[in-house]
């Protein structure tokens, strides 16, 4: 009994030792920059907008900038396998491509600044550089989970994913309390908005990038693998110019198609007689057919010899083809709808939280005290307890357990819209809404790690993380228009049920999973 006690302490104390992994801490770094953008464009942004006087429907249709996270799979390859000049030859592929991705989140961020969304027209120049923000953001993402994955054994993934969110968690404090700090500081507030106030906080922020510049510049490369085939100048040039005219493609379909989608979600109103339904749909067969153009005008440049059939395969068709051949078809497609839902819940909340503390009468500088400073202390906690949690009794049943606890506490959000303006309910409200939160994200991440081939990591880390985002994000473009049509209450209860679901699937591919091995 005391021998296995003394065990069951040291390899406690093992796990608490291995945080101080050089790897490990510097996947703190890593992670602020990476949670740096993110908040930029959700809820500091949005709390911009309403100042300006933007409408609430129109300020969580700006949460689509972001979807870039849920394509960056489409460019992966390019991140994998496109040198850059000069760059990659001085720091190597993994660095060279976080620094550029760095340096246009910057350039994306100070492109907001000087932007100012009270007149009609700079509100469309705002989207574009969120849009930008969201696709350098979503590239920084893409090399920073592969130089994860690459630069330590599986031993260490679990407690780098920990420290990876509360870098993460860091840096979304300093883009949404410290944003909202700076801006308060330098006099705009609700009713007295202040375009020089947003726009010094906003330059601010693109300064703090410089953390993860230093990052970059100072880590080691990690050890390169060597690609199976090796492609010419030539042929990265071409497979670049088939990437920018499928997404050429992408965006005319959305541009052409402005005046059918009109007429299309106006028809589809009288016939469900729901607005909010009819403009789900439309939307959602204008993105599809969007996807469709692009991959046919990638299907023809593959046609007329443009690329190389065999980079396309190497590229984008053998990744996804791996993952299938080590799981088998109907493991593979357990697993991707568990990726592809398991943070719906939060998601979909999450876009419409900070509109809700403002709602119930709570300032900018609580929103920042409580919801951003202490809520980020309570989701670092919870991310080392998920990482030591996972390491200790399985990534799965952490997985669960992160799973129950955030369709749960969604339900203390509809006891804080009923109750209404209260401190000490809020702190409770924060405190388990966080934790559980970074405890399921340390054992998502992780997670998500184990399912990657080294071979193809990229690739498929990226299809993952961008699954993961697609739906939930696409549901939560309407999470405004949602609590408009049956308020905060029924939106939280909504938010909870839709979490359900995924238990089934942690538990099924739990079980598939020890089956397989």
């Amino acid at each position: 009994m005391t021998t296995s006690a003394t065990q069951n302490t040291q390899s406690w104390l093992d796990s608490l030792k291995a945080f101080k992994h050089p790897r490990v801490v510097t996947m703190l770094f890593l992670g602020f920059s990476a949670g740096l953008p993110i908040l930029l464009i959700f809820s500091s942004l949005g709390l911009w907008l309403r100042e300006a006087g933007v409408s609430k429907s129109s300020v969580t249709f700006f949460s689509w900038a972001a979807l870039g996270y849920s394509f960056k799979f489409v460019w992966a390859p390019l991140v994998d396998k496109l040198p850059i000049p000069f760059l990659t030859n001085t720091l190597g592929r993994r660095r060279s491509w976080m620094l550029l991705s760095q340096i246009s989140i910057m350039i994306a961020i100070l492109w907001m600044a000087s932007t100012d969304p009270t007149n009609p027209q700079s509100l469309t120049i705002m989207a574009l550089a969120a849009v930008l923000l969201g696709f350098s953001s979503a590239t920084q993402d893409i090399v920073i989970d592969a130089y994860r994955i690459e630069s330590a054994n599986v031993d260490l993934q679990t407690l780098m994913s920990s420290t990876y969110i509360a870098g993460y968690r860091i840096g979304m404090l300093v883009a949404g309390a410290g944003a909202l700090y700076l801006a308060s500081y330098f006099g705009t507030e609700k009713g007295n908005y202040n375009y020089q106030a947003w726009q010094y906080s906003y330059s601010i922020m693109a300064a703090v990038m410089l953390v993860g510049i230093a990052t970059t510049l100072i880590i080691k490369e990690p050890i390169a693998r060597a690609d199976t085939i090796s492609y010419s100048g030539n042929d990265y040039l071409r497979i670049l110019v088939l990437f920018v005219i499928c997404v050429l493609g992408f965006i005319a379909v959305f541009y052409f198609s402005s005046s059918a989608v009109k007429a299309s979600k106006t028809y589809l109103t009288d016939v469900f007689a729901n607005k909010q339904i009819a403009g789900f749909i439309v939307e959602l067969c204008r993105l599809a057919t969007a996807i469709s153009a692009a991959a046919l005008l990638a299907y023809a440049q593959v046609k007329l010899g443009v690329v190389r059939k065999e980079m396309v395969m190497d590229t984008y068709i053998n990744p996804v083809l791996d993952f299938f051949k080590r799981y088998g078809l109907k493991l593979a497609i357990l697993i991707l709808a568990l990726i592809g839902f398991y943070r719906v819940s939060d998601i979909v909340m999450g876009i419409v939280a900070n509109l809700f503390y403002q709602d119930l009468g709570y300032s900018k500088n609580q929103i920042a005290s409580v919801v951003k400073t202490f809520g980020l202390f309570m989701t670092i906690a919870g991310g080392f307890l998920g990482g030591i949690l996972s390491v200790r009794y399985g990534v799965m049943k952490i997985l669960f357990l992160g799973a129950l606890l955030s369709a749960a506490t969604n339900l203390l959000f509809m006891l804080l819209a009923q109750i209404g303006y209260n401190v000490p309910m809020l702190y409770l409200v924060i405190s388990a809404d966080n934790l559980s939160a970074g405890l399921a994200s340390a054992a998502f991440v992780a997670f998500l790690s184990s399912l990657t081939n080294v071979k193809f990591t990229a690739m498929q880390y990226a299809l993952f993380s961008s699954l993961m985002v697609f739906f939930p994000k696409m549901l939560g473009g309407y999470s405004g228009t949602m609590v408009e049509s049956i308020g905060y209450s029924k939106f939280f209860v909504m938010t909870a049920l839709i979490g359900l679901p995924v238990l089934l699937l942690v538990y099924l591919a739990g079980k598939k999973l020890e089956l397989k091995d």
